[in-house]
């Protein structure tokens, strides 16, 4: 199991969360009657579906949970661990485990619950398993080449059907609600009896299918977050109105000289324009990557004040905005162009013939904090490329 928050939950405490949610799961397992044979093999038999109507209703809330969670911006889908399809090793560990679901009575996880509470029967199951595991680990050379082929890599049903993620969702919650009706139907005739459907049981299912359509189609009819914040931006008129915090060139260079542990100098602009120049201590954010959670840390200080700038006056106002909608940093724009400011603070500043007296300042202040940028350059070489923050993927199941 995977880090439950990465770096806000440290792994130990995450053991400490995972224990008890486990001890909370199997009681839950336990109560349910997951810890008995006979409920658990009705499956196959056609008496009770209960493990079926389980497993759907788990997939359908989990399932439409992440869906809306999404939706509104709070998990990122690019951050669940997906595990990879080994499609041989699936169809032969998905037989095995099948006929032991029928003989033994038990899978893995009902074998632990039942044998937790003194079932001997679940007990020889997990001696079983144990010795299973020990069988396959020592004979695993000759297992390996069916174990690793046909690797698919991480697998997702709606991609491998050309559908979309709300298609497939809506598409499983009609699958779920048929096999719950049909499932009904089924027992009622292996139990003698009469096959119609309860009142209650009616009013259950409705209110469930029911429950997940209603957020089926929040996501469908609302704008996601994303698409909340790009109409924003995308608005020419709110742009207009919305007043920007401006900074020159001069201004931004003695921040760097003087304060660069209180800023942050984001070039907006793509990789290939970044790396052929770009301001001294800038990191790079293509303006396509600004709503990557991996940047979410930097846009949500609030000890820094954040500096935008990029070729074009308009990606740097839709840069700072972007920046406005999605985190609390103090945020300004540049107000000219990263070309004005290899222009103004190049490394040959040309001194002025016949100059003023101002004109004269001007210039050996930018000749001036030319060299402590350089200097801190040279000082600071790591912080002048692309920051790569550090990914973690929540690894987890059973």
């Amino acid at each position: 199991m995977g880090p439950l928050v990465p770096f806000i939950i440290s792994n130990e405490f995450s053991l400490i969360i995972a224990l008890l949610a486990g001890i909370g799961f199997g009681f839950v397992l336990e109560q349910a009657g997951f810890s008995s044979t006979k409920k658990l093999v009705g499956l196959f038999y056609g008496y009770d579906f209960t493990v079926l109507k389980v497993f759907f209703t788990a997939g359908v809330t989990a399932m439409v949970g992440i869906l809306l969670f999404n939706h509104w911006g709070i998990l990122d889908l690019t951050l669940i661990y997906i595990n990879p399809t080994f499609l041989y090793s699936a169809l032969a560990g998905g037989a095995i485990m099948g006929l032991g679901f029928i003989i033994g009575g038990f899978c893995p996880g009902t074998s632990i619950c039942a044998a937790a509470i003194g079932k001997f029967d679940a007990m020889a199951f997990v001696g079983g398993s144990v010795l299973g595991i020990i069988i396959f680990a020592e004979a695993y050379p000759v297992f390996e080449n069916i174990y690793s082929a046909e690797n698919w890599g991480p697998v997702l049903i709606y991609e491998k059907l050309g559908i979309s993620r709300l298609l497939f969702a809506v598409l499983l919650t009609v699958l779920a609600f048929i096999a719950f009706y049909f499932t009904h139907l089924i027992e009622n005739k292996v139990n003698n009896y009469k096959a119609q459907f309860s009142r209650r049981k009616l009013i259950t299912y409705g209110i469930g299918i029911g429950l997940a359509f209603f957020v089926l189609a929040v996501i469908v009819a609302t704008p996601s977050k994303d698409e909340m914040i790009q109409n924003r931006i995308a608005n020419a008129k709110r742009q207009q109105k919305c007043v920007f915090k401006e900074i020159s060139a001069d201004q931004l260079a003695f921040e760097i000289a003087n304060h660069h542990y209180n800023i942050n100098v984001i070039d907006v602009r793509p990789k290939e324009e970044f790396n052929s120049y770009h301001i001294p201590m800038a990191i790079n954010i293509p303006f396509e990557e600004l709503n990557d959670r991996k940047w979410k840390g930097i846009f949500n200080q609030k000890l820094k004040t954040n500096y935008f700038y990029a070729d074009t006056d308009t990606l740097a106002k839709k840069s700072c905005l972007w920046a406005k909608y999605i985190g609390k940093s103090d945020n300004f724009i540049l107000k000219e162009t990263s070309k004005d400011f290899k222009q103004l603070f190049s490394d040959q500043i040309i001194e002025p013939q016949n100059a003023s007296k101002t004109e004269m300042n001007i210039y050996h202040y930018r000749v001036k904090l030319q060299q402590e940028m350089n200097a801190l350059v040279e000082v600071f070489k790591n912080l002048s490329q692309p920051v790569k923050p550090k990914e973690v993927k929540i690894k987890g199941g059973c």
